[in-house]
């Protein structure tokens, strides 16, 4: 067994003719959110990974083994279901709101302009498609978000920059003089909730909801 200890996010810093050559392995989220897994390369070396608890590994690192060798990892195409918008009556923003609800489910989830990507579950996919979103059953590589505090220190699609230390000086220049005086409110607020009228929801031809 060849002993891996050394993962290179994305295969930054090396010549990508040495990538090229390099064998790789495949493997789907529930290995790569591993620290701490086997695995055979497309060479057919047997490969054991250890890596510091907590890494997440991504489709596009690089494993370095012990011997200096290196294994470049692809994200292997997995069932997942994607959820688009309804194209003839949703908006970009139901996928916000789906991502809000799965979100406090704690669901791992792939991020992208005009999709999400989730592992199969039937009670949210139901849910979702009650939201008037289009639900499909797919094969595809599946790369969820991290999380902002996620160990490991990167994340995908971010091209390697720094978006903690921004530098920013926000001089305004405004004076904080006192507000000028204003006179009393008599009589005490009203609270009337105010609610914007309800829409129906017009299913049409290429909607594609099952309720």
């Amino acid at each position: 067994m060849l002993t891996v200890n050394k993962l290179l996010p994305q295969g930054q810093g090396l010549a990508q003719v040495l990538l090229k050559r390099a064998p790789s392995v495949e493997l789907d989220w529930d290995v790569r959110q591993k620290s701490r897994f086997d695995a055979t390369d497309s060479s057919g070396r047997h490969l054991g990974v250890f890596l510091p608890r907590g890494t997440l590994v991504r489709g596009g690192d690089v494993l370095i083994a012990e011997d200096g060798s290196m294994v470049r990892v692809l994200a292997a195409a997995q069932p997942v279901l994607v959820v688009r918008p309804c194209s003839a009556h949703g908006t970009p923003f139901d996928l916000v709101r789906a991502a809000y609800h799965l979100g406090n489910r704690h669901v791992q989830l792939e991020l992208q302009p005009d999709h999400l990507k989730f592992e199969p579950d039937h009670v949210l996919a139901d849910m979702l498609r009650q939201m008037h979103l289009i639900v499909t059953e797919e094969q595809s590589a599946f790369e969820p978000e991290g999380g902002a505090y996620a160990a490991g220190g990167h994340s995908h699609g971010h091209g390697g920059h720094d978006h903690h230390d921004h530098g920013h000086a926000h001089d305004h220049g405004h004076s904080h003089a006192p507000a000028p005086a204003t006179a009393p409110v008599r009589g005490k607020p009203l609270n009337i909730a105010v609610r914007a009228a309800d829409v129906p929801h017009v299913h049409g031809p290429g909607c594609g909801h099952d309720h």
